[in-house]
């Protein structure tokens, strides 16, 4: 069994769907696929170029949130997989398994459909690059570890200290686009947010604003943003074709 993509999925509620799906592609730069699904209630943002790693989701209930589908080539053993490993299946059909991590995340095990072309960042006006590249999984400090070793051992990709304290990332193969990073929190749930890599994130920021976003808090490498309906993700100050900090910050 080997993970042969990644997706994000933004789960938005029925009422934000609209507003929400017009401010990610924005910032994507992307366009938006049809819709699909039993209800019409998914859309990949399209890339320009390489296969989609992002898609959102129209949810009936609750506040919605950011959960993870994995693309494995043995959906059968995979699930089995997760399963010995602690993960508790919630739903499954013949291609789609609906479970959580050991310490409750919420993620997906899907069948590969030959997705394997990595998507290149955006050039913008002003010369900024960027692309949204990151799934950061925020994990309570007494299930750091343990959440940890659950991703690596599901994936089979290497957890390596990511340069900054309280933050794991799972070394994946190249040719995938998003990445994947394990952040410690010390209060609240085990939840997850998205980051983007920017080469310059001061500009990021002011382009962001004007498609509604706010900044929350600033940090040395990175700035904290709340999107128009309040859900929070990071501007990161990353190369964002090798998703490695830029030297000299």
């Amino acid at each position: 069994m080997a993970v042969r993509w990644l997706s994000a999925l933004l789960d938005f509620p029925a009422d934000q769907f609209s507003t929400e799906v017009t401010f990610w592609r924005a910032i994507a730069g992307s366009t938006v696929s049809p819709p699909y699904g039993p209800n019409n209630e998914f859309a990949s943002l399209e890339p320009f170029n390489g296969d989609p790693h992002l898609m959102v989701q129209r949810v009936q209930d609750g506040p919605g949130g950011v959960h993870l589908d994995l693309h494995v080539d043995d959906f059968d053993t995979a699930v089995a997989r997760a399963q010995e490993l602690g993960a508790q299946l919630q739903t499954s059909t013949a291609d789609l398994a609906v479970l959580r991590s050991p310490a409750g995340f919420a993620f997906c095990l899907a069948e590969w459909h030959g997705q394997d072309e990595r998507s290149r960042p955006i050039r913008w006006p002003g010369d900024t690059i960027s692309i949204i590249d990151q799934l950061v999984i925020d994990v309570p400090g007494h299930a750091y570890d343990t959440e940890t070793a659950f991703w690596a051992d599901l994936t089979q990709w290497p957890a390596n200290d990511a340069g900054e304290p309280g933050f794991r990332r799972l070394d994946h193969p190249n040719n995938i686009t998003l990445r994947l990073l394990l952040q410690r929190v010390e209060t609240g749930q085990i939840g997850a947010h998205l980051d983007l890599a920017s080469t310059h994130p001061e500009d990021e920021v002011t382009r962001h604003e004007g498609w509604g976003a706010i900044v929350v808090k600033h940090y040395p490498h990175w700035t904290v943003m709340a999107d128009p309906m309040g859900r929070e993700y990071c501007i990161t100050h990353r190369n964002p074709r090798t998703g490695k900090l830029l030297s000299g910050e």
